[in-house]
């Protein structure tokens, strides 16, 4: 009855029955299981005895996430098999259970607490900012490497044309590559995107032109290709992946590291991302993520226009 409770859930699946501790090790090891229940050989008499009977789960906890959503359904499981089985005993002794409060737990946004919906915001801007910042440097630091840059230099075109001409093939490139993440999600995952697509699409045109500025910066101090893709790779994907709340939350890091995460637009185009793919809010409340990229866009772009003058003038 008790590996019942279990089987009838929809959230677990019973893959084996093992017989020894070495059975159960092994079976962790090689992920055949996420979880293994240990039903000790006097569970059955010590429950009919109406003694505490007790049970051990042994968990994966490489992925801590996932191991803290399971030992909750397990908790959960074994909880209510424990009232269930209180409330027979004491309904034929003819002892009624009156439960003055009725806790019903309900998940919001993710009812499934599915780690990929969680998880493909976060790859969706690591991949684009690790593509606009390196493409977008490599590309113009490729113009000095081979001697055309000072063509372009004492052409009249001017540095915001130079600029613009370099970004916005990059922008419908990685554009095209959020949309086949959002497609691939939806069809290998099952991710729907649960707010309005306009919301959506302003958040990560912003978020586009934010990594291009930062690699049309890197490509301003970088004299050499080898160069631009490890500056571009360590000032973009490193942040992106670890400061923006992507990988590790952002509460649980130290007060000044919080306050360092703010340098990343990635911290704020996930938070655009998951308010709108996953809670299906409206823009009241992410808005402010929209002026915290624009600032940031802005900042580069500037500072990127006026070194490229600058090196223009020097020709």
């Amino acid at each position: 009855e008790f590996i019942k409770t279990f089987n009838s859930s929809e959230y677990f699946d019973i893959v084996k029955y093992v017989t020894s501790p070495e059975e159960a090790d092994r079976s962790l090891n090689d992920k055949t299981v996420q979880c293994v229940v240990t039903i000790p050989v006097d569970f059955s008499k010590k429950f009919y005895s109406k003694e505490n009977a007790s049970v051990q789960f042994l968990i994966d906890g490489v992925n801590g996430n996932t191991a803290t959503i399971i030992m909750n359904y397990v908790n959960s499981a074994t909880l209510g098999f424990s009232e269930k089985v209180s409330a027979d005993i004491l309904a034929k002794e003819g002892i009624r259970i009156t439960r003055p409060l009725n806790i019903a737990g309900i998940f919001w946004y993710n009812p499934d607490l599915k780690t990929t919906e969680f998880l493909i915001p976060g790859l969706i801007a690591t991949i684009l900012m690790v593509i606009c910042v390196t493409l977008t440097a490599i590309s113009i630091v490729r113009e000095k490497e081979q001697g055309t840059i000072e063509q372009i230099n004492v052409s009249p075109v001017s540095p915001f044309e130079l600029i613009l001409g370099k970004i916005i093939p990059y922008i419908f490139l990685a554009i095209l590559i959020s949309i086949l993440v959002l497609i691939l999600g939806h069809f290998l995952f099952g991710l729907e995107i649960k707010g309005r697509i306009i919301y959506l699409a302003a958040g990560t045109i912003l978020y586009i032109i934010a990594g291009l500025s930062l690699g049309i910066f890197v490509s301003t101090i970088a004299d050499s290709m080898q160069v631009a893709f490890q500056l571009s790779t360590l000032i973009s994907q490193l942040p992106t992946n670890i400061l923006s709340g992507f990988t590790f939350p952002i509460e649980s890091m130290p007060p000044f590291i919080q306050i360092i995460t703010n340098l990343t637009p990635a911290k704020f185009f996930i938070i655009i991302l998951r308010s709108v793919v996953i809670k299906g809010t409206g823009i009241e409340a992410f808005w402010q993520q929209y002026i915290y990229i624009t600032i940031f866009a802005l900042f580069f772009l500037t500072i990127s226009m006026i070194k490229t003058a600058r090196q223009r003038r020097t020709v």
